[in-house]
């Protein structure tokens, strides 16, 4: 079984007070540390998970700068076997499309059965990239995944629904699997797994390399734009209204007519 997992790199914010930057499009990341994103570590340890129990092999991708490598080489730490970080000036600005159009690009020449993904990735929350890579690759996919059976060239999965239900997909491989936090327990890195990692080459690949002309990535690329971030506007206080049943409910009508709302 041969398996992709993209990782990416994101600010820890779940702890810090975050403030936007200057130019207004992104947030002061000067005092926040990062890691691998979360959804990203679950789909990292599936397909380590899969490969001691099959065999194959597991490639790790990640988009980003050189301060990506601590992430991907945690991977490599944890089982992974190869890497490939792409690169490059015209990736700035790209949105969840045109960052599924590198990693697609990175991966169609690979040989894969599986690849795997983070349901979300922790700073901008869309989704969209799993899904995109599969329609651009031309195979099948599953999002919110948390649970995978593999049985000859066939995929079983579970996906998350809402109230916890799980909806169970049967499809053929290749696929792409957006997965789910909590359908696994990631492992940490052995310290003999960070020293053979940190001997491991990971091959950077430009646009160029990977065929992409400027204006399909980056902002050119991009459907979706990023003008600004705003702070959220403060809102009035709630007014609880205390009393007997008839009277909070004579004074809640006579609220909403007083503000137009019946």
């Amino acid at each position: 079984m041969d398996m992709v997992v993209c990782v990416k790199r994101v600010p820890d914010t779940a702890e810090s007070e975050v403030h936007i930057d200057s130019s207004g499009r992104d947030i002061d990341k000067g005092r926040l540390s990062f890691g691998i994103n979360e959804a990203d570590n679950y789909a990292v340890e599936e397909a380590i998970q899969i490969k001691e129990r099959d065999g194959g092999t597991v490639t790790v991708i990640s988009l980003g700068g050189k301060e990506s490598d601590e992430q991907i080489r945690m991977a490599l730490a944890k089982g992974g076997d190869e890497a490939v970080r792409l690169e490059d000036p015209a990736f700035a600005g790209s949105d969840g499309l045109a960052i599924a159009k590198a990693l697609a690009a990175a991966v169609k020449d690979l040989k894969y059965d599986i690849i795997f993904t983070g349901a979300l990735a922790d700073d901008d929350a869309f989704g969209a990239v799993g899904v995109a890579m599969a329609e651009l690759l031309g195979v099948n996919h599953a999002a919110y995944v948390k649970k995978v059976e593999i049985a000859g060239d066939k995929i079983k999965v579970g996906r998350e629904l809402e109230g916890g239900l799980l909806e169970f997909v049967e499809m053929d491989l290749p696929a792409v699997l957006t997965i789910q936090t909590g359908i696994n327990e990631p492992r940490y890195a052995s310290f003999k797994g960070i020293k053979l990692a940190a001997k491991k080459e990971i091959e950077l690949k430009s646009a160029a390399d990977l065929g992409l002309d400027a204006s399909e990535i980056g902002e050119a690329g991009a459907w979706a734009k990023l003008e600004k971030f705003t702070p959220p506007v403060v809102g009035e206080m709630a007014e609880i209204l205390e009393g007997e049943p008839e009277e909070t409910a004579s004074r809640l009508a006579g609220i909403l007519k007083e503000k137009g709302l019946v």
